[in-house]
Formats: C-alpha cells, sequence, structure tokens
C-alpha cells in the first residue's frame, strides 16, 4: 500500500511539473545570450547535510545594486526543477532584474517545514551576497507556480517572529520579500480540496490533512498576513482541478484588511495553468507589477 501512495504521489508531481514547464516560455535565444548572464548549481545552503542550489541570471554588464526576483517551481512539492523558471528567470534578467531559480527539499521525503525553510534560506542567501552579486537587498520579490507560487506567498507573509526561519545558513539576514505574484497557488490548505490534491497535501504534510489541522494553518500563507507584508498579484482558473478559485478571494480579502495591495486576475475556464498568448499576457503582467513595486515604474 505504501508503495502504491508514494507512485500516486509521484505521478500527480509529474503531472503538476508538466504543467509548469509550459508556463514560462522562454525568450528568443538570441536575445537571452546578448543580454544575460547566467551562473548554475550556486550552493545557497543546507538541508538535512545536503547542497541546496540556485542558478543566478543577471544583466549583462550590470554595475550597481538591482532589485531581484525569486523564481520557485511547482510539483507538489514533490518534484520538478529550478530549470522550469529558467526562461522566466532569462526574461527577468534582461528587463534589467537579478534573478534566482531555486531548489528545494521535496516531499515525501521532506515534509513541511522543509520546502519553506530552504526558500527562506535562498532570500537570505541572496541578502547576505548582496554586494557581490549587485542585489539591492531592499527589492526583493518572489514568484512561483502552484507549490512553488505558495512558497512564493510563504516569503511574502511570513516573519522571522513566525519561526519557519529553518537552519539552512545566512541567519542574520532577514527573508521576507517584498512583492509576489503567485501562478494557481493554494493560500489556505484548511479547508475543502479535491481528492487529487488531498493526496498531494498528505504526502507533502506527512499524513492525512484533517488529522493535521494545526500543521494546515502552519502551512498556510493567509494565516501570517499581516500590514507588513507584501503586495501581490494572484493568477487562477476558473476550472482548476486542484486548486480551487475561491482561495483567490480569501487571500485578497485578507490582505485587503491588513492594507495591502493586492490584486486577482482570473481566467475565465482555464485549469491548473495555461500556454499560448494568455500566459504571454500574464507574463507580461508579472512584470508590470513587480516593475511597480520593485522599481517604481
Amino acid at each position: 500500500m505504501r508503495n502504491a501512495h508514494s507512485s500516486t504521489y509521484f505521478s500527480l508531481g509529474l503531472l503538476l511539473a508538466a504543467t509548469i514547464a509550459v508556463v514560462a516560455p522562454p525568450a528568443p535565444a538570441a536575445a537571452q545570450d546578448a543580454d544575460v548572464d547566467y551562473q548554475a548549481d550556486i550552493v545557497y545552503g543546507k538541508g538535512s547535510g545536503e547542497d541546496l542550489m540556485l542558478d543566478l541570471a543577471t544583466p549583462k554588464g550590470l554595475d550597481k545594486p538591482a532589485p531581484t526576483i525569486v523564481f520557485i517551481h511547482g510539483g507538489g512539492w514533490a518534484a520538478g526543477h529550478r530549470n522550469n523558471m529558467t526562461g522566466l528567470a532569462k526574461q527577468a534578467a534582461a528587463r534589467g532584474y537579478v534573478a534566482a531559480t531555486v531548489s528545494y527539499r521535496f516531499a515525501p521525503k521532506y515534509v513541511f517545514p522543509a520546502q519553506v525553510e530552504d526558500c527562506k534560506c535562498a532570500v537570505r542567501w541572496l541578502r547576505a551576497n548582496a554586494a557581490e552579486r549587485k542585489i539591492d537587498p531592499t527589492r526583493l520579490g518572489s514568484a512561483g507556480v502552484s507549490a512553488g507560487a505558495h512558497l512564493a506567498m510563504m516569503l511574502g507573509t511570513l516573519d522571522s517572529s513566525d519561526g519557519l526561519e529553518g537552519e539552512g545558513g545566512s541567519s542574520d539576514q532577514s527573508s521576507k520579500v517584498q512583492t509576489v505574484v503567485s501562478f494557481v497557488g493554494p493560500v489556505n490548505l484548511v479547508g475543502e480540496y479535491p481528492d487529487a490534491s488531498m493526496r498531494i497535501l498528505q504526502n507533502f504534510l506527512g499524513g492525512r490533512p484533517q488529522d493535521k489541522q494545526d500543521e494546515c494553518r502552519r502551512a498556510s500563507p493567509i494565516t501570517y498576513v499581516n500590514s507588513g507584508d507584501a503586495p501581490m498579484l494572484l493568477f487562477y482558473g476558473t476550472k482548476d482541478p486542484l486548486v480551487p478559485y475561491d482561495q483567490a478571494f480569501q487571500m485578497t480579502k485578507a490582505l485587503t484588511d491588513a492594507g495591502i495591495p493586492a490584486r486577482i486576475e482570473l481566467m475565465i475556464g482555464a485549469g491548473h495553468g495555461w500556454i499560448g498568448k494568455d500566459m504571454e499576457r500574464s507574463i507580461n503582467e508579472m512584470f508590470a507589477f513587480f516593475d511597480r513595486h520593485l522599481k517604481g515604474g
């Protein structure tokens, strides 16, 4: 029975990872090569004794601190790879951002809060190395898809006092970001989800969600919303089979009540991700949102 469950989780994770791969079409190769420096396999910290890695895209010839975006891949907290977000990172660098794509520990071997701790460690590493990497430590954003969007929102809502920092490194730095863009990310793990999502959550939490309600609350970005949080842009499909789009309304109400700017973009008839012209428009809106809140444009 255990092997059957593991196979189910892995298959669901691969399905989500495949969705992520088509979410972010890469910019033309010639433009990337001309405008962007790219460094892969940078160790940003440790998780359970293992090296944690990120890739970094930088505008070619960058000579002053720039705003930075952390891109986080999806895959049900159990699959995917940071190179799923390479295209977006290179697009961001071509627009003047430093951009990181981050790997993190996977469930079920590592359950919550390992994934949150790793992403927070990555943000701390970026700030700790801000001078060398030409990063403005006061202007960091995060973006992700599905499970990666959940982690991006955790970076925008968690404070150090919430106790999910982990021990990965750079402990003297803040792990909070100043702007978040979420594509189909779950915001409240307490509540009704489709059966497929409940199996993914069980994998992530290390037990059935109905038996781990305290962990569900601790793992929910909405739990931590307060007046110091990041503005958010939230994308959802109205026919998503995994994340109900009412999650968007829950989060925007919480952010509004806290006085935080937020916006929802509902894709009518879309599922857990979309492609083509619709995704191109979504990506352009994402960068416009980052420009407004990280560049003041």
